[in-house]
């Protein structure tokens, strides 16, 4: 079976190359979560899933107390290591869901592409016991869409999906869409069967570009790539860098970011 089933572990395998290769996230998006609940040296905060701490650096310069939680070995080490000057700022090395973390204690729960990871009922249910009454919930994520700039390479690189992505993970082949305003707004609705009041939720827009040994490094990060048996891999990953160097040797990704806020009344 050339796809290795169970994802959590992939990430771990690429640290140093998910910190260097994923994007962090917009000012606008920072701006909005301050506003919508203030956070400064007296605030307690969790991150869930820190990654490679790209979504740090601004909550731990708010003076909070920010406690992270990342199940991978090896990502828990690099940010250790990162914010290291940070006396307020530390790392709990497990999956979010076996951590026990005291009720009613934390002003703000976060998480950006990660928190998919985590059951719904269960991390829902677990970051509202974790609030004070007040505090909010964060969630946010990258939704990178390929080059809607150049449709020939485009269907070239569908082609060698269909080819090796598609025909060795057993999906079916469809096209997916840049993420929609809809899809934004009916994940932030989720919150309101665990008890979250005060939902809104927003969408933050960029684009990315990649040289073609760029971009195979990229997709080295994503874990459905990584799962995929590294021979069948390597030949998938030198036919999409020949494609894009065919085709102007440069490939661009129209980043839709969504973001979730929730508030435990």
């Amino acid at each position: 079976m050339p796809i290795i089933k169970g994802l959590e572990w992939t990430f771990d395998t690429v640290a140093d190359k998910y910190e260097k290769l994923r994007p962090g996230y917009t000012d606008d998006l920072y701006k909005m979560i301050f506003e919508y609940i203030a956070i400064d040296n007296s605030s307690h905060v969790v991150e869930v899933g820190i990654g490679g701490g790209q979504a740090t650096l601004p909550v731990l310069k708010t003076g909070c107390t920010l406690t992270a939680v990342e199940y991978g070995e090896n990502f828990s080490k690099l940010c250790k290591k990162k914010f290291e000057e940070y006396k307020n700022f530390s790392v709990i090395t497990d999956k979010f869901e076996n951590v026990d973390f005291p009720n009613s204690e934390y002003d703000l729960v976060y998480s950006a592409s990660a928190f998919h990871w985590v059951p719904e009922d269960i991390g829902y249910s677990k970051v509202y016991d974790m609030l004070k009454h007040g505090g909010a919930f964060a969630r946010f994520a990258n939704h990178p869409y390929r080059d809607k700039g150049n449709p020939i390479l485009s269907e070239e690189i569908d082609k060698l999906y269909s080819e090796y992505y598609y025909k060795y993970n057993g999906k079916d082949i469809k096209a997916e869409g840049e993420y929609s305003e809809e899809q934004a707004a009916l994940r932030a609705k989720l919150a309101e069967k665990y008890g979250f009041t005060d939902i809104r939720h927003a969408m933050f827009y960029r684009t990315r570009t990649f040289l073609a040994e760029e971009y195979i490094e990229l997709l080295g990060t994503y874990s459905d790539h990584i799962a995929i048996k590294e021979d069948i891999r390597t030949e998938f990953f030198a036919k999409i860098e020949e494609a894009i160097n065919r085709y102007g040797g440069k490939i661009t990704l129209y980043d839709t970011i969504d973001l979730q806020l929730a508030r435990k009344p």
